[in-house]
């Protein structure tokens, strides 16, 4: 198998998987019955000796708790990262409402990952019946995501995980980060990242970019989209103050939750934006 015979397969599962779309008996409201969760997905791929994960083992970055490539699958030679880029439907219903997270949203934050998740699982299976062994960090036994303690006084919270989704796709050259933290891809980032660890050697992509920050054009525009001020240019995000606005979402829309105006309504949605010119930082 090589590289576009897997984008093949994926394509092919996301537009025709009934998981894609939202069935009646779970729709939040009737009209949303029929309604597309995802568009095709776009990849990237990485070599597990990339430098990067090692530096992600830095205090400053995630921590030593983050675990290599080759400690999640020995043989691993390739590390596969896919972003799932949203529907125009989930998107622009989310640009509306200033407040609160809209219905298509939702399903998307939810049953979104939930698609992702039987995806990645697909994606393996198809890696492993060709021969070669292949593996899901997040769906892995090993893996967890927690919130708990700083050792230092920057913060009280601390947001982390033994594999991180955004950095890996960073790594793999699927895009950069946005000073909402999340990761701007060339189809913007309205949508959900996954990766997947495989035997099977693909030549690894070259990085499109040089810096953590190089496709955010720091607009500020997902500064003024945040229900909570959550987002400044000076500190980036506040993981707390975003964490507990979408507690509140869950109390307001149980058994879903989610928010995402910082990724919608922006430049970034759907795209790379425009840097500034010289003329227009003036």
């Amino acid at each position: 198998m090589n590289k576009q015979g897997l984008i093949n397969k994926a394509a092919d599962f996301v537009e025709n998987s009934a998981d894609n779309y939202i069935s009646e008996p779970i729709a939040i409201s009737a009209n949303l019955a029929g309604m597309k969760i995802f568009e095709n997905p776009i990849f990237a791929f990485g070599s597990p000796d990339d430098q990067y994960f090692t530096t992600f083992k830095e205090p400053s970055v995630i921590g030593e708790h983050f675990m290599l490539p080759r400690q999640w699958l020995p043989e691993v030679k390739t590390v596969i990262s896919f972003f799932l880029p949203f529907t125009t439907a989930v998107k622009k219903s989310n640009r509306r409402n200033r407040s609160w997270p809209s219905e298509e949203w939702l399903h998307g934050r939810i049953e979104g990952q939930a698609f992702l998740n039987k995806l990645c699982i697909y994606l393996q299976q198809e890696l492993i019946k060709e021969g070669y062994n292949s593996l899901v960090p997040s769906l892995d036994k090993r893996f967890w995501a927690r919130m708990g303690p700083k050792t230092d006084a920057s913060s009280e919270v601390s947001f982390t995980s033994n594999w991180s989704e955004r950095h890996v796709a960073f790594a793999c050259g699927l895009g950069t980060f946005g000073l909402s933290k999340g990761i701007i891809t060339s189809q913007g980032m309205a949508g959900r990242i996954g990766s997947v660890l495989t035997q099977l050697y693909l030549p690894p992509d070259q990085r499109k970019y040089e810096n953590i920050y190089e496709y955010c054009s720091m607009c500020r525009t997902c500064v003024k989209r945040c229900p909570v001020n959550a987002i400044s240019i000076e500190t980036g995000k506040n993981h707390p103050v975003c964490s507990a606005f979408v507690d509140k979402t869950m109390e307001k829309h149980n058994p879903r939750y989610g928010c995402g105006k910082c990724q919608t309504g922006v430049p970034c949605e759907s795209r790379i934006p425009r840097q500034p010119t010289n003329d227009s930082m003036n």
